[in-house]
């Protein structure tokens, strides 16, 4: 995959499928047993789908989270069938070139509600709960601890998914009072060995893989299946392992880079959402295209 910027896609209207949910990024289309996830250009920051795309994003999307299932597999089964348009029902063939590179066919599964979240350093709403309260969701941690820390073992910290407005963190109990205590110790394993082979992995490319979350889902068959996106610039934090010092925020490899040019702003964080300027969408496309380079290169 090449970083030659296309024309961004927005909007998914043109498809003569049944629409199965529209999120902040993605559009998903129903096919009966599996679903057409179409990762859009679209960028969101403090719960507002901004108004200015960012061009190559949901490719990079697209591509890295095959790129991990790939790589995961064989950890956990998961809901990606093809990206190949080939593969992808006649009624959107004519499509195909608008849909290529940025297109999953997957498994149709019943999503479990709640995310489950791998924290490895202090960042982010993390360290401003232990800085006020010496935990993070609930777990205590030594005292003395630094923005940006690596934590002294990865912590599992699940949350709800919330249709609107932000996900809500809950302890482990919570989470198994809602799944089952079986269920939620087997997420619970799995998401902490995906997160720290995933963080090994990009550590020997000179990516420090701070925090990510994942999504999981249960087939007709009631098997569990990872589901959604794979370790992307939007479900994760990535630090530059070269630059990295912990006592301050580093520089990230994620929309955090939005979220801090929007923090400049006097917009209450309310929608409408401010215009980019193109210098901040250029930034930003260069920084998902270098995560995208730095994990996927031999």
């Amino acid at each position: 995959m090449t970083s030659t910027a296309a024309l961004p896609l927005i909007a998914t209207d043109f498809l003569p499928l049944p629409r199965f949910r529209s999120g902040k990024v993605r559009e998903v289309y129903d096919l009966g047993n599996s679903l057409l996830l179409i990762a859009t250009d679209r960028i969101s920051a403090f719960d507002c789908v901004l108004p200015t795309p960012i061009p190559d994003k949901g490719r990079v999307l697209t591509a890295l989270s095959a790129f991990w299932f790939d790589r995961l597999g064989h950890l956990t089964p998961h809901h990606l069938l093809s990206c190949d348009p080939a593969d992808f029902p006649a009624e959107v063939q004519p499509y195909a070139d608008q849909l290529a590179g940025r297109t999953m066919l997957v498994r149709k599964t019943t999503p479990l509600p709640v995310e489950c979240v791998a924290r490895g350093y202090l960042a982010g709403s993390g360290w401003k709960e232990y800085h006020r309260t010496g935990q993070v969701c609930g777990v205590a941690l030594p005292p003395g601890l630094r923005e940006a820390d690596r934590l002294p073992e990865p912590l599992f910290t699940p949350a709800t998914k919330a249709a609107v407005g932000h996900d809500e963190n809950i302890s482990f109990a919570q989470m198994a009072d809602r799944l089952g205590r079986d269920l939620a110790g087997r997420l619970r394993e799995l998401t902490l060995t995906l997160y720290t082979t995933a963080a090994e992995y990009a550590l020997a490319r000179g990516l420090i893989l701070c925090d990510t979350k994942f999504e999981f889902g249960i087939d007709p068959d009631g098997c569990l299946l990872w589901i959604d996106e794979a370790l992307t610039p939007d479900s994760s934090r990535y630090w530059d392992a070269v630059t990295y010092a912990p006592g301050r925020s580093p520089a990230s490899f994620d929309k955090q880079f939005v979220r801090d040019y929007l923090e400049t702003l006097t917009w209450d964080k309310r929608p409408p959402a401010p215009p980019l300027p193109e210098a901040i969408v250029e930034a930003t496309r260069r920084r998902y295209w270098e995560t995208y380079h730095r994990l996927t290169r031999p």
